[in-house]
């Protein structure tokens, strides 16, 4: 019996699979031959699905970590401290020996990478599309350190208004897992306008997208949001170093990362305001 209920189970993992690839082939057939959704669209798309609680795919996507894909081991506390590792040589790679002292976290999700770097910091500032979210993520801050922290719930079609409500300058603008979830990498560069406006003069952020290889699989998908959130956008490396130039930041660096336990093809960015 316990044979039979693996089998099943195999089975039905490899349906799901297939079903998902045929779905994601068909998806991008259609963009390919014109059919593209909207940035309204599918702006509107990602509202409907990020701004509600769901279930536990819901929680994984939102890294929460009651998510039953961080049950097993400490990947949801190795989120945090891999990337905090990261922007710590970073920050020795380009001189960066200013204090952490007030940091944005654009995308902050239930908190994996805010336990990591929120003791370092005097303020805090979440930003998600998901009330819960922020909720999630104030609670294990919370539980951590002392540290200040303020959640800004912002609708995706107006990421601008988050200006209307914190005053910069900030000293480190974080960004993890939204990039490959925005509507249009033309999206993108609303990102990352607010970051260099957010940022002090010298101030650093620490950026990961999702790259593209050049290969029509990996190419942004530009429709049916609900069912390929995480290919929505993507970006050469050349492509998106250039177009953080393009709007007042400057890189330094760029880390590749091909494949770990959550995804593929990330790629995190160094960079400063000049």
């Amino acid at each position: 019996m316990t044979d039979r209920i693996a089998v099943l189970s195999t089975v039905k993992r490899t349906v799901k699979q297939f079903a998902k690839s045929a779905e994601d082939v068909v998806q991008r057939l259609l963009a390919a031959a014109g059919a593209r959704q909207s940035e309204s669209r599918l702006a509107a798309d990602s509202q409907a699905y990020w701004a509600g609680a769901g279930g536990d795919r819901w929680r994984a996507n939102s890294h929460w970590r009651a998510a039953h894909v961080f049950d097993h081991d400490d990947l949801w506390q190795r989120i945090g401290h891999d990337h905090l590792a990261m922007a710590d040589r970073g920050a020795r790679m380009i001189g960066f020996d200013r204090p952490w002292s007030r940091i944005v976290d654009w995308g902050c999700g239930g908190g994996a990478n805010a336990v990591a770097f929120a003791p370092r910091a005097a303020e805090y500032v979440g930003v998600d599309v998901s009330a819960e979210t922020l909720e999630t993520c104030e609670k294990e801050v919370a539980a951590v350190c002392d540290t200040p922290f303020t959640g800004l719930r912002i609708d995706v079609d107006d990421p601008e208004a988050v200006l209307r409500r914190i005053s910069p300058p900030y000293d480190l603008f974080l960004c993890f897992y939204v990039f490959e979830l925005i509507p249009s990498p033309e999206y993108g560069a609303r990102l990352l306008r607010i970051a260099e406006q957010l940022l002090g003069l010298g101030g650093a952020a620490l950026i990961q997208i999702k790259y593209t290889t050049g290969t029509w699989r990996t190419r942004p998908r530009r429709r049916a949001y609900r069912t390929g959130l995480a290919e929505m956008t993507t970006y050469t490396v050349p492509e998106f170093w250039e177009l953080a130039t393009a709007c007042g930041l400057t890189p330094h660096s760029v880390q590749l990362v091909p494949r770990n336990e959550l995804d593929e093809r990330y790629a995190y960015f160094l960079l400063t305001k000049p």
